[in-house]
């Protein structure tokens, strides 16, 4: 069991978890994630470790309700406890002293783009970061990237704050400027991410994103989040997450993070009809935690 230490919503169905699991927080990297079961019966979803505190024994997710899982996690609160939490996952990000990074983080992706932006900071680098939202209310973790950047630019759709328009715009403005760039990390949606990589494209810059395909056991047994990357068959959760952009398929990324809508959508529909219990289901865990002599296997080691 992982109790839930913190839990504050960001945004709306935006919310921030800080979890106890001490192992994790002492040996994960910047860009690695973690497998989350709410409960014994329940979907495993990959989340990407926004930050750390090893000191407290605590990581970090932001969870964006979307889908009947995430929105179950994010009706969870401090005193809660989810059932099983694995990780570090992934292949770390690639930090070194390249010059001049530029991170992006559209949506919920600043949230993934966080901790790098952090420790290519730490690791000497000049870090410009771009953070997008749809509105005002949407953009996350701005004080936060500000403090990891050297420059920070805020992109709204609505023009609501910060500049209006998109994250590509901005990058566009900075390569035209002549700014010199020697990398860039993008995080977002996948149309976000295909849009960046065709920016950098032409002019030769290394680009590289975080892919989160559908994923069920993040070891590469199951093969569920294959992705195509140089025409070659990889898997995202331990080949990656993060790969070059401008090898990435990303028509082949999109179709296949689509093949299950209809049954997701289902899923979401028959807990929207009632979440109530779907709650109750996942805080049973809890009760164990407290009282594991009601627990169907005994003590439970968290």
């Amino acid at each position: 069991m992982f109790p839930i230490r913190h839990a504050a919503f960001l945004a709306p169905d935006i919310k921030r978890f800080e979890i106890e699991a001490p192992r994790i927080a002492g040996r994960r990297q910047a860009g690695q994630f973690v497998i989350v079961r709410i409960h014994e019966h329940g979907e495993r979803i990959p989340l990407t470790i926004a930050d750390a505190d090893p000191a407290e024994g605590t990581i970090t997710i932001i969870v964006q309700g979307i889908g009947k899982t995430t929105k179950l996690l994010n009706m969870l609160e401090a005193g809660d406890a989810i059932s099983d939490v694995v990780g570090p996952l992934g292949e770390p990000s690639e930090i070194e002293r390249f010059g001049a990074v530029v991170v992006i983080g559209g949506g919920v992706g600043t949230a993934i783009a966080f901790p790098t932006a952090v420790a290519m900071k730490q690791a000497g680098n000049r870090v410009v970061s771009i953070v997008g939202a749809k509105s005002e209310e949407y953009v996350l973790l701005e004080d936060e990237m500000r403090a990891a950047s050297d420059e920070l630019y805020v992109m709204t759709d609505d023009g609501s704050y910060g500049s209006r328009g998109l994250v590509t715009e901005k990058l566009q403005q900075l390569i035209d400027s002549g700014e010199t760039i020697d990398r860039v990390l993008a995080i977002g949606p996948i149309r976000m991410m295909q849009a960046v990589a065709e920016v950098t494209r032409p002019h030769r810059i290394k680009t590289i994103v975080s892919l989160n395909p559908i994923m069920v056991d993040g070891t590469g047994m199951c093969g569920g989040c294959r992705v195509t990357v140089g025409g070659q068959t990889r898997f995202a959760c331990v080949d990656g997450p993060e790969f070059d952009a401008h090898e990435v398929d990303f028509k082949i990324l999109a179709q296949r993070n689509s093949l299950y809508r209809p049954i997701e959508q289902a899923a979401l529909e028959s807990f929207a009809a009632n979440p109530v219990a779907a709650v109750q289901e996942a805080r049973h865990c809890h009760l164990e935690q407290k009282h594991p002599q009601v627990g169907p296997r005994g003590p439970q080691d968290s």
